[in-house]
């Protein structure tokens, strides 16, 4: 090529890379929207899953408490409160010394 042809040249390739350039930019900006949208959708969903935790652990407590257990053994299960006579204290040293043996 002469460079009367390359002369000719300059300007086309010149449109070209400030086009492709342009469409770079474009696809870079939609790229950067699209993946900040995923990144609002998961918050949110975290958020969500992080408020049914909450609400699941309070609802734990509320049925592990101590006066909701003994209703549920006394009235559904018919169990009886343990007397004092049926209660047997393990001493932690004699419970070793058990053991060992």
């Amino acid at each position: 090529m002469s460079s009367n042809e390359l002369r000719q040249l300059k300007p086309f390739v010149s449109i070209v890379f400030i086009i492709s350039t342009l469409l770079g930019i474009v696809f870079v900006k939609m790229e950067e929207r699209r993946i900040s949208y995923n990144v609002l959708k998961l918050t949110h969903e975290y958020r969500k899953v992080i408020e049914i935790q909450k609400q699941k652990e309070i609802l734990l407590a509320k049925l592990t408490r101590p006066q909701l257990l003994e209703n549920v053994a006394t009235q559904k299960l018919t169990l009886k409160r343990a007397t004092a006579a049926q209660i047997i204290q393990l001493n932690p040293v004699d419970v070793a010394a058990r053991v060992n043996r």
